[in-house]
């Protein structure tokens, strides 16, 4: 099982490579935008789907803890994607 937290924030971006070129003064607002996984919008729950792999998103604080009970009582993967609020924003 996977869960994949969603906080609109750095999960839309390739953190770790805008982290190294940031470390060597490589990256700009132009090449910023490389790193940008938001364009398109990716669906990890139907892409999940598409694959055959069972994935739901919870979008409440109580929603992971049905979906993970659910998913344990399955057998085989199961993907969920946890839209969190981005903290200080």
């Amino acid at each position: 099982m996977h869960v994949l937290a969603e906080d609109g924030g750095d999960n839309r971006f390739y953190a770790i490579l805008r982290a190294e070129l940031e470390r060597v003064g490589a990256i700009a607002d132009a090449s910023a935008q490389l790193f940008d996984l938001s364009r398109p919008d990716l669906d990890f729950v139907s892409l999940a789907n598409g694959m055959g792999v069972p994935a739901t998103r919870a979008g409440t604080a109580e929603e992971p803890a049905r979906q993970f009970e659910r998913a344990l009582s399955e057998p085989g993967p199961h993907l969920i994607e946890a839209m969190l609020s981005p903290t200080g924003r």
